[in-house]
């Protein structure tokens, strides 16, 4: 497996460099010859589909896989390993069903002609079920490495192959039939027996995997097995699952999602914080508590370029938590100013979120870029007064340094220019999104390799490798939940919604409360990009049945979202602040309260003051 995983890693950063390359290719030739390379954006989105599976199965193998875990963390010794038995288990069959179920969809929905450019389509496709198969053997492996019981863990692994071989029964059934003088009555009447026992059986596995949410099972398993066994349930066809995992991997705009992801990958393995802080401490000299701010500011800068805020907090808690408690902060203010300021970058742009919740709910992301920049100010404003405050307990006021203040503009000059690289092609229409990060990539590669010569051409594959677990994490949740919104959109269950909320709900104001408090707990459960996909089908149509602007109803819903990241018991800031300080969870649930309750109160005006979002965004 390991092996296998140095392959993945080599194979995802040549993608990673061709993921750059074609667009801004494409951008040159439309410039200087007025057209484009052929079959460009085919290339595009399937490199991305080619990275999300190599990044899965390296995230299978490493542990690397987004989920809750909250009883997982409480335990010890044969309990957590029982634990991480069950998740395995779970997390092997689904896996494996994901494999039978996308081999199927390969042969049903593609046909030997279809190609993309010149490279058979089914030659690329076939990347789902062998990355699907080979994340099953990385949850074996990992599980036998971590917990050292190479006898059990094998065993259970076979059974949970079996399992996942039933679960994806009827797609397994449209396989064989590819297959001459097959025993097509006997696989009809097995199919048939299969979707009988699914009506009883589906309502109870169902609870099964959402208490497996909590057992560390990976977000993808949950969300994506959730939807088989639905469509199961239904008589429907499992393929479904796969062809809109397909569908959302191969969109127009996705590409701009791991192009973003690895730029802040490169800032962040780079001195770029270290020159980010220095010219902040130089903005923010002589104001109270003006380090404070300096931390939230760079911490927003941060997340709005990967997308992820355990990225900040792991890369940069420590140094800013080294420097905060110099200039005289409480540890237990650090600890909490940091694990909020985490996730606070997520409503700039060009943050991931935004890009996602645009192409999910089919509205402008251009419009939703400007739609966050007050709303995300606010949030920074907010949080940084924390540290005003804090200066009237006895901090010391930052001083200004010995280094001149021309060497430290200069030396962060080329950062603070991003922002710019990033807004002026994409507003101005110069460039799609996905060109933009594309060049906004090409750009940090060439100011940290080039200009401040931080990262060497020897430790750049290391340096776009360590990119790819995060990557794919991320992108296969997408895949795996947009079946499951699929099933929630075609059972009419946001129509059904929407009409019980007019039945019962009168008040706009009622309405945006509620909203406020499912948002909340959303957030507290589920990671944001599975979030965007399950739950923005279900608030459109309710956003606009009380009037509420698609726009401003993406900033509440993103505001919302952020705040979860630190909401009691299971945020997910929380868990990885946790680690990253060495504070158990209750110390760190102290930590933050007080910076959570100033951060509800600007989701607050954010909500009920839709000015804020739309002031930049036309009618």
């Amino acid at each position: 497996m390991r092996r296998i995983e140095r392959v993945v890693s080599y194979i995802s950063g040549l993608s990673i460099l061709l993921l750059v390359a074609l667009p801004v290719s494409e951008i040159l030739l439309r410039l200087f010859f007025s057209r484009g390379i052929t079959a460009s954006s085919d290339y595009i989105t399937h490199l991305v589909l080619i990275l999300t599976f190599l990044g899965g199965v390296a995230g299978a193998i490493n542990g690397d896989h987004l989920s809750i875990s909250a009883v997982a963390h409480f335990l010890k010794g044969r309990k957590a390993f029982a634990i991480s038995l069950a998740a395995t288990f779970i997390s092997v069959a689904v896996s494996i069903a994901f494999a039978w179920t996308s081999l199927s969809m390969l042969f049903i929905a593609f046909g030997p002609e279809a190609m993309v450019g010149c490279i058979p389509t089914r030659l690329i496709i076939l990347i789902m079920p062998l990355g699907y198969l080979f994340m099953a053997f990385g949850f074996i492996f990992r599980l036998i490495e971590t917990e050292r019981s190479p006898r059990l863990v094998p065993v259970f692994g076979l059974i949970a192959i079996v399992c996942g071989t039933l679960l994806a029964l009827p797609a397994v059934a449209n396989l064989l039939t590819f297959i001459p003088a097959a025993p097509l009555d006997f696989i009809d009447a097995a199919v048939q027996m299969y979707y009988n026992a699914a009506e009883r059986v589906v309502p109870l596995l169902l609870i099964l995997f959402i208490f497996a949410a909590f057992l560390g099972v990976p977000l993808f398993v949950v969300l994506g097995g959730g939807a088989l066994l639905l469509f199961a349930q239904s008589f429907g066809s499992l393929e479904v699952v796969p062809i809109e995992s397909y569908s959302m991997l191969t969109a127009q705009t996705i590409a701009a999602i791991p192009l973003f992801t690895v730029a802040g990958f490169v800032l962040s393995e780079s001195g770029a914080g270290e020159r980010l802080i220095a010219l902040f401490r130089l903005l923010f000299r002589g104001l109270p508590g003006g380090m404070a701010a300096v931390a939230v500011i760079v911490c927003a800068f941060f997340t709005t370029f990967t997308g992820a805020s355990g990225v900040t907090i792991l890369a940069l808690g420590g140094l800013l938590s080294v420097i905060l408690r110099k200039n005289g902060f409480d540890e237990r203010f650090v600890d909490g100013l940091l694990t909020s300021s985490g996730s606070i970058g997520l409503l700039f742009p060009p943050s991931l979120p935004i890009i996602l919740y645009g192409v999910v709910a089919q509205i402008s992301i251009r419009d939703m870029f400007l739609a966050g920049i007050i709303p995300g100010t606010i949030m920074v404003v907010m949080v940084s007064f924390m540290g005003f405050r804090a200066s009237s307990k006895g901090v010391q006021v930052e001083e200004s340094g010995h280094e001149p203040v021309l060497r430290i503009i200069g030396n962060a000059l080329w950062e603070g220019l991003l922002p710019l690289v990033v807004l002026v092609p994409y507003l101005t229409g110069i460039a799609t999104i996905v060109e933009t990060g594309a060049v906004t990539l090409l750009y940090a590669l060439i100011v940290e390799m080039c200009i401040h010569r931080d990262i060497s051409l020897r430790r750049l594959p290391s340096v776009l490798i360590k990119s790819v677990p995060i990557i794919g994490g991320v992108l296969i949740i997408l895949a795996s939940s947009r079946g499951l919104a699929y099933y929630i959109v075609d059972a009419e269950v946001p129509m059904k919604l929407a009409a019980w909320m007019e039945a019962h709900i009168s008040s706009r104001l009622l309405f945006l409360l509620l909203l406020n408090i499912g948002l909340l707990i959303t957030g507290c459960l589920m990671d944001i990009f599975s979030a965007i996909m399950v739950v923005v089908p279900l608030i459109l149509p309710l956003g606009e049945l009380f009037g509420v602007h698609p726009v401003h109803l993406g900033i509440i819903f993103l505001a919302n979202l952020e705040l979860g990241y630190l909401t009691p018991p299971v945020g997910l800031n929380l868990f990885l602040a946790s680690y990253r300080f060495g504070k158990p969870l209750p110390a760190m649930y102290r930590s933050v309260l007080p910076f959570f309750l100033v951060m509800l109160v600007a989701v607050l005006l954010i909500t009920y003051i839709p000015a804020l979002s739309l002031i930049f965004v036309g009618n």
